[in-house]
């Protein structure tokens, strides 16, 4: 009996050696989604819509064909698997027919040719990309005025935000002091209950809140205590997003007793609609957030904004607009969702974006005008510059410098980096009361094991004057953002400064002959580094925001299509945090936090794109996106071309001159966006067809993501109707044509044209004139000249007798074959 136990457990485990780890995959099947079913499955009549709108998901129609859907994916898993060996964790029925499933490597691969499917993918993770900039777009005179004032600014419009959820406490999403909400009735979103505080998440301000962790949970790396099984904030980063969107009009920014500005959102009266799929630790997964995407879709948001981008390139899929995330935010355009996505911080490198496809509006990150700085003066009279969001030290006084090695309890703990003033208990409090205290700027502080905060903190509980952090040895484009401190504090970014202070500070401190110190001698004073500095320089292209030119693979060949698509605040930027962030160490605790990236700048135009939906209500996402980009600038407050932060060998950082690759159009102009003139429209038919005119994309990989054929080409990828042109591989000659639509009256532009020399240009015909509604063709061809090795810039600029001005950036490179 006891052989016969052992070989049964010796079966078992051999068994689940070879089945392997189970892994989470999303899977396609035949059949139409929702969203497009035109009818003949079992009888069921048809759920799709002809144009890009939304459909009525309450509807019997809709409801009885999802339960059906979700049938199949549970009879074909039942068919092929015993109960028990796998886990279903979603369906997707509106936008993709699928389903997300935990099971072996060895079951996908059988599940690979079951009958009807058609596609078997391994999740993959997707990561977060991560005030002032409301008068810096000009939305307070400009904008919000039209709308009714900020008051109405982005009424009844839903932003739905897939990240890491949302605090609903702050004051940036209270309702006690604006007009009621009233109900709208086409979201049909639901909202859950804090299931410790059993206190609902909604307050009409915000319309939805969901969570998705059904893969994390499954790849078992989900911990509620940290996570939240609910729609709260553990992270920051989902409150900060949402804030920057949508958040409420003149909230206080207030952090250790001072108040740095008002706080507000883009669209102050739009509702927020919030759908969790990020978590703090670990990032998130692929199929969580399609299920939220696909939620999101269902219940009626007007945009979606996403801040968040893969880890890593898909591991099946070759084609970068074919995989279940790109396909199903296809979809979400079809229904009539606009959608905004952060291109990546990868910057300043080329090739670096995450966000590929035209259907998606991918935003780039600027410096806006706003700078702080702040100086230490030095005994000797040498001032140095530096950056710190603090109060200065008591005026028309010096303080003496105590550096953090010489002020140990005990020369034993040398070996935990004390220098990096992140523990009080190793330093003497005798000796640092009332001083300066010199701390050095580690590695730690740049991998996030030590922090700025930590270190203000440190110094305030020894009693210190203030602090000064040093950073001794930088590697090319390290980046240096300014943290509120409560206590007088500044970092000395530049390496050649801290050398002068620590030359300053050795040649002034006797010693005697063990090295320890007898007497400090170094005095110096922290300036104010509270007080903004506006710059006419701005707006820059940030230094970590991703680059053109985008690619089509995964093999990194060029596509004919640009991006980024638009340029928008997205560095150092205000609003609101949760206090169960971790996000960023040096906001642990705060209401408030500054912070970038591109995930920054995605909110600026997903709450930009609600003022415009607001005031053209049935125009599509597409005509949206056209109406931003074509009304953009290239310039920047002085009137020059716009520049982007580059590395530099000799120094942390220079400026260049910046290119569509950098930009896509042009910084973002709100006023203008409003009232473009005319728009270049798309709709679900046309991204098809620039699919299947893409040369190496399998036709029937189009099918089982779009359910499809291809029976509709434009001949060129680069005939796709978008508000840019793009040509990667110009061989002597190439004619595109564009179709423009005029939303304003009856106009006649002149049209001209400009490319470096490389390339010529020619835009025929020289002139149109379109009565209101009306659309007219016009040619753009583009002959080599010389060829360069490198991609030539330009754009096409159409006049309007009326005033408008619409520009499209035209960006190729030429071959002799």
């Amino acid at each position: 009996m006891r052989a016969t136990e052992f070989l049964y457990i010796f079966i078992v485990l051999f068994s689940l050696l070879i089945i392997g780890k189970a892994e989470i995959y999303l899977v396609t099947v035949e059949g139409e989604p929702i969203i497009t079913y035109k009818g003949g499955d079992n009888g069921f009549e048809a759920t799709a819509v002809e144009t890009d709108e939304k459909i009525d998901t309450n509807s019997e129609l809709v409801t009885s064909y999802a339960r059906h859907l979700e049938k199949k994916h549970d009879m074909l898993l039942g068919l092929l698997f015993e109960h028990g060996t796998y886990k279903k964790l979603y369906s997707y029925k509106h936008l993709i027919n699928g389903f997300a499933v935990h099971m072996s490597p060895e079951q996908a691969e059988t599940l690979r040719h079951g009958p009807g499917v058609k596609s078997v993918e391994r999740d993959w993770k997707v990561r977060r990309l991560t005030t002032h900039t409301p008068q810096f777009l000009g939305l307070p005179t400009g904008v919000w005025p039209t709308g009714g004032g900020f008051d109405k600014a982005g009424e009844d419009i839903v932003i739905g935000f897939v990240d890491s959820g949302i605090y609903p406490h702050h004051p940036s999403f209270a309702t006690h002091n604006t007009e009621p909400y009233g109900p709208v009735p086409k979201y049909r979103g639901k909202c859950e209950v804090d299931p410790n505080t059993k206190r609902n998440f909604c307050n009409g301000k915000i319309i939805g809140a969901q969570h998705f962790a059904e893969a994390a949970k499954a790849a078992r790396i989900f911990n509620p205590a940290v996570d939240f099984d609910s729609p709260m904030d553990g992270d920051g980063h989902g409150s900060h997003t949402a804030a920057i969107a949508a958040g409420n009009n003149g909230i206080p920014v207030r952090m250790h007793g001072h108040e740095f500005g008002k706080a507000s959102g883009m669209a102050p009266r739009a509702r927020i609609a919030v759908y969790k799929a990020l978590y703090r630790l670990f990032g998130g997964f692929v199929s969580d957030v399609v299920a939220a995407i696909d939620q999101a879709v269902h219940d009626g948001v007007d945009i979606l904004s996403l801040s968040v981008g893969p880890n890593s390139p898909p591991a099946t899929t070759k084609t970068t607009y074919l995989n279940p995330f790109d396909a199903t935010l296809l979809a979400a355009v079809k229904a009539g969702v606009f959608v905004a996505q952060a291109a990546g911080n990868g910057g300043p490198f080329p090739k670096t974006l995450v966000s590929y496809s035209p259907w998606i509006t991918s935003v780039a990150a600027a410096i806006d005008d706003r700078r702080y700085k702040n100086h230490l003066t030095l005994g000797n009279g040498k001032l140095l510059a530096g950056i710190g969001l603090s109060a200065a030290t008591h005026a028309n006084r010096t303080f003496t410098l105590v550096a953090a090695n010489d002020v140990l309890m005990d020369s034993s703990v040398v070996k935990n980096s004390p220098t990096d003033c992140q523990r009080p208990e190793v330093l003497n409090k005798n000796l640092v009361e009332g001083n300066i205290l010199l701390c050095g700027y580690s590695f730690n502080f740049v991998v996030g094991t030590a922090s700025i905060k930590k270190v203000s903190e440190t110094a305030k509980s020894l009693g210190a004057a203030g602090f000064v952090l040093a950073v001794e040895n930088v590697s090319p484009g390290t980046k240096f953002d300014p943290v509120p401190v409560g206590i007088p504090g500044i970092l000395i970014t530049d390496v050649t400064k801290s050398m002068d202070l620590i030359d300053y500070y050795n040649i002034s401190t006797s010693r005697d002959w063990t090295g320890r110190v007898k007497s400090f001698k170094a005095t110096g004073s922290i300036g104010n580094g509270l007080m903004p500095i506006l710059h006419k320089s701005a707006p820059q292209v940030a230094l970590f925001s991703a680059r053109g030119p985008n690619i089509k693979d995964f093999s990194f060949q060029d596509a004919d299509l640009l991006k980024p698509d638009i340029l928008a605040p997205g560095a150092l930027i205000w609003a609101a945090w949760s206090p169960n962030g971790t996000d960023e160490a040096n906001y642990v605790g705060e209401g408030f936090a500054m912070i970038s990236g591109t995930s920054m700048a995605a909110p600026h135009i997903a709450g930009i794109a609600a003022l415009v939906k607001q005031k053209h209500p049935h125009w599509s996402p597409a005509a949206i996106k056209s109406a931003l980009m074509t009304t953009s600038t290239t310039l920047d407050r002085a009137g020059r071309p716009l520049k982007a932060q580059q590395y530099s060998e000799k120094e942390a950082m220079k400026l260049v001159a910046a290119t569509p690759f950098d930009y896509g159009s042009g910084h973002v102009s709100p006023r203008a966006a409003l009232d473009p003139g005319l728009i270049f429209d798309a709709g679900y038919e046309d991204y098809l067809g620039f699919l299947c005119t893409t040369p190496g994309i399998d036709k029937n990989e189009i099918k089982n993501y779009t359910n499809k054929p291809c029976n509709y080409t434009l001949s060129h990828p680069s005939n796709l109707n978008t508000p840019s042109i793009t040509i990667a591989h110009l061989v002597k000659t190439q004619t595109v044509t564009r179709t423009v639509t005029n939303v304003a009256e009856e106009e006649t532009y002149v049209m001209s044209a400009r490319m470096q020399p490389a390339i010529a240009i020619e835009v025929t015909p020289p002139a149109i004139t379109l009565k209101s509604g009306a659309s007219r063709k016009f040619t753009v061809t583009l002959t080599v000249r010389t060829v360069t090795g490198t991609y030539s810039f330009g754009e096409i600029c159409m006049k309007g007798s009326r005033g408008h001005k619409v520009r499209i950036p035209v960006v190729s490179q030429g071959y002799w074959r």
